[in-house]
């Protein structure tokens, strides 16, 4: 049994997003001529703080995020992104050291962190057991919990990441959640900052 932390991978975007997004939107006011250099920027910033956002979906972003289970099911309830997630039906975790992530709330020592830790190494050693008693991978991931470790992609436009990031780093969202979205935005950021500085 192995127990590890989240991890957030980028994977590419849309070349050049801010100059996509200026032609997509000019074309909305007919001003294509006034297309230079330095105009992407300007005139992205000016969509986003009138709330014309429709237009930054003409541009996309995927990451790679390595997280439990548990994360990739409020992941998976934004429909707009694409996804393409491991298969616990597929993938047999027979013979391997299975991999679980470290809640970011508990800490070495704390009583809830030790009975978490206990019921993964069980939850392991059972599915073993059942796999070596015939049980197929899809049998046998009835016991698995919520933080066994899966890799999921993500691609999404501009818009879905900014409305997944408003709900999903928000105080009141599971703590494993904004953990893991915190280390997109903060990405994202870097990247697109004319899109995301406000988020």
């Amino acid at each position: 049994m192995k127990i590890i932390k989240p991890s957030v991978e980028f994977l590419w975007s849309t070349p050049n997003p801010l100059q996509e997004i200026e032609k997509a939107g000019r074309t909305c006011y007919k001003s294509e001529d006034k297309i230079t250099d330095g105009s992407a920027e300007k005139f992205v910033k000016m969509l986003v703080s009138r709330g014309h956002t429709a237009m930054i979906e003409h541009a996309s972003i995927s990451y790679k995020v390595i997280c439990d289970r548990g994360v990739t099911h409020e992941i998976v309830r934004h429909r707009i992104f694409s996804f393409a997630q491991e298969s616990t039906r597929y993938v047999n975790y027979k013979g391997t050291d299975m991999q679980f992530i470290r809640p970011c709330f508990w800490k070495d020592g704390d009583y809830c962190y030790s009975n978490w830790y206990h019921g993964c190494h069980h939850s392991e050693k059972l599915y073993n057991e059942m796999i070596k008693d015939g049980a197929s991978p899809q049998e046998a991931r009835s016991v698995l919990p919520n933080s066994l470790k899966t890799e999921i992609v993500i691609t999404g436009n501009l818009r879905e990441w900014l409305h997944f990031f408003k709900l999903r780093c928000a105080p009141a969202a599971h703590p494993q959640m904004r953990e893991v979205a915190h280390m997109m935005l903060e990405d994202i950021q870097k990247r697109i900052p004319v899109v995301f500085d406000e988020v």
